[in-house]
């Protein structure tokens, strides 16, 4: 397959809200298929489709990337259901260099069709939420930065975290 271009914090397609795919097409497999290699090649764990400049309600995941590789396609996903809250602290392959923190469901289902067409109904829970949070907001021209609080650089963020954990070991050491 081949590697497509991450659209970037700017551009308008980021912005906008995505219509749903009516046919799993060829065309539409070898999005996905481009998405799952573009999101692997940016080391990323989701890719939406306009991420890439496509305004469809498709994207790709590795919610669980300790526990394995399985990379779930996403078509025409709808959240049916959150509960509780955490704070989750992102990045996105659309915001190079920059770090927020964003308070998500702790726990989501979403009802999807794959790309073979069954459909799906799965539950996510933590730093699988996160992502299929974040990827869905996508779909609806939503990026993170836009709910963030302490939205920073890359660089910052590992400063104050840094910062935080001398605190702690110094307050551990006493």
């Amino acid at each position: 397959m081949a590697i497509r271009n991450i659209t970037i914090r700017g551009n308008e397609v980021l912005a906008k809200k995505c219509k749903p795919v009516k046919e799993i097409t060829p065309r539409v497999r070898e999005l996905c298929l481009d998405m799952i290699d573009t999101m692997n090649e940016a080391d990323g764990v989701g890719l939406a489709a306009p991420q890439v400049g496509i305004l469809k309600r498709i994207f790709v995941a590795m919610p669980f990337p300790d526990e394995s590789d399985e990379v779930y396609v996403m078509i025409n996903p709808e959240i049916t259901y959150t509960e509780g809250t955490q704070e989750s602290n992102e990045g996105c392959l659309s915001i190079p260099g920059y770090m927020g923190l964003v308070d998500r469901p702790q726990t989501v289902r979403v009802k999807y069709t794959d790309l073979e067409g069954e459909e799906h109904e799965d539950e996510f829970t933590d730093f699988a939420a996160t992502v299929i949070s974040h990827e869905n907001d996508h779909l609806d021209g939503i990026l993170y930065s836009d709910k963030a609080r302490d939205f920073m650089t890359s660089e910052e963020y590992y400063e104050k975290l840094q910062k935080v954990i001398n605190e702690h070991e110094h307050m551990a050491h006493r």
